[in-house]
């Protein structure tokens, strides 16, 4: 068996040539190869296209690349997660290319696939979709999207075998297996060199014929900045809780349910082991449980997409992005719980850009809006002005057509019966007149 050459940081960074294009793995600063993004950072190699899901957090991963100015281009799904990013690029200093989530672990799947592309219904009739290719298939509009490949990739493993065979540690899969097959050289750091055997066959994620060099480097808190830690910026008050209580009366024993940021994660504390409901996170977990209570974070447990630490349940399983993606596109999602901007008659939704700042975060949201069997929408009724967010026609950047089956604010319940805005709940304290006062779609009234 071959035995794959182990590199110094300094040495392993000297593949990457100016004007490369450079694959990063991660979610956050979850499975990101930190120490070889710092060690690039102190070389003068520059002109670079940054492929990955976000350019890391201030002051660590990609956006050391940012401040010394290395990049060119970015192409991703959450640059918003970092605001040096956000202006890096309003400043004209690098350009941005945005897709969703899901799209972009399947076209560097693809790519490592030796597939050209692929068509999705993911951000048809989107912003997203201005200017690429698109087709009818089975009645339904679907985008052209391309495989893509790169020069070097930056992958994190929790072990590698001598051989290059790879094991990942939990949640920290997400992009690093697919981008392991996406690169013509592949580096892998690791935390710990075993012997070939002692990953057994069953336990290798990425096999060793993708991996060109190995760097041994040990993460600590530090590396993982704000992600170390339990923290939770979750707002909870009584009014965010009855929306919480509400859309989990939608769910019933054995769902497979996906919850977005914001007021959906109030759902997750409100599930006990007794509701049979399985929640998907889209960085790859299926099984999510409560956040830990030991004082952990996320160097000892899985994180959600929120980036919060959280337990796995019994039964529970890790994937990586494209596999936890193709579990959403291929409709084994039964709900998804997201947050939105404006809902309107016809059942679109909006929820991932406001005209006038930059379009730079649109992370799962379109994947999921147009793959979960059930989307159920929780948001305010109106905004901080006092106008509308339920609406004739959507009026900012949609992020599907047609998608939604519920709408729960903090005064009522709305469902879509028979294609048809439909009142059938008030919560707590609301009353029919506010409602009507305060929603400027067209609706029916049907309340129990």
């Amino acid at each position: 068996m071959k035995k794959v050459p182990v590199l110094s940081l300094s040495e392993a960074v000297k593949f990457v040539k100016d004007g490369d294009i450079l694959l990063q793995g991660g979610f956050g600063m979850t499975g990101n190869p930190v120490h070889l993004m710092h060690a690039l950072a102190e070389t003068s190699t520059k002109n670079l296209t940054f492929i990955g899901n976000n350019t890391g957090e201030p002051g660590l991963g990609g956006d050391r690349l940012l401040a010394n100015g290395q990049l060119k281009k970015v192409i991703g799904s959450f640059f918003t997660s970092n605001p040096n990013a956000v202006k890096a690029v309003q400043a004209g200093l690098v350009e941005a290319e945005l897709l969703p989530q899901g799209i972009l672990a399947e076209a560097i799947r693809a790519g490592g696939a030796g597939i050209g592309g692929f068509y999705t219904k993911t951000s048809a009739g989107t912003k997203i979709a201005e200017g690429r290719e698109t087709k009818i298939i089975d009645g339904e509009e679907q985008v052209f999207i391309k495989g893509i490949r790169g020069n070097v990739a930056f992958i994190r493993a929790w072990r590698a075998d001598t051989a290059g065979n790879l094991q990942y540690r939990m949640t920290e899969n997400n992009f690093n297996k697919a981008m392991a097959t996406a690169a013509d050289l592949v580096i892998a750091e690791v935390e710990e060199i075993v012997p070939v055997g002692e990953i057994v066959p069953e336990n290798v994620h990425t096999q060793g014929c993708f991996v060109d060099y190995l760097v041994q480097a040990t993460l600590t808190l530090e590396d993982l900045g704000t992600s170390a830690s339990v923290s939770s910026s979750k707002k909870v008050d009584e009014v965010r809780m009855n929306m919480a209580r509400r859309a989990l009366a939608e769910l019933k024993s054995g769902d497979v349910v996906n919850l977005g940021i914001g007021i959906p994660t109030l759902v997750a504390d409100l599930i006990t082991e007794e509701h049979g409901i399985i929640l998907h996170t889209e960085n790859g977990m299926l099984g999510v449980g409560p956040m830990p209570t030991d004082g952990g974070g996320a160097m000892n447990y899985p994180v959600n997409a929120g980036k919060i630490p959280v337990t796995a349940l019994n039964g529970s399983s890790y994937f990586d992005s494209s596999e936890s993606f193709a579990m959403i596109r291929g409709g084994h999602i039964d709900v998804a719980i997201m947050g939105g901007l404006e809902c309107d008659e016809a059942a679109n939704l909006a929820n991932w850009a406001v005209p006038g700042k930059p379009l730079l975060g649109v992370g799962g949201a379109m994947d999921l809006a147009v793959g979960a069997k059930r989307l159920i929408i929780t948001m305010t009724h109106t905004n901080s002005d006092g106008s509308p967010k339920i609406v004739p026609s959507c009026v900012l950047p949609l992020t599907a057509s047609g998608v939604v089956d519920m709408i729960i604010t903090d005064l009522a319940v709305f469902s879509y019966s028979d294609g048809v805005l439909t009142l059938i709940d008030l919560l707590p304290n609301a009353t029919l007149e506010e409602v009507q006062a305060k929603t400027s779609a067209k609706f029916n009234i049907d309340l129990k």
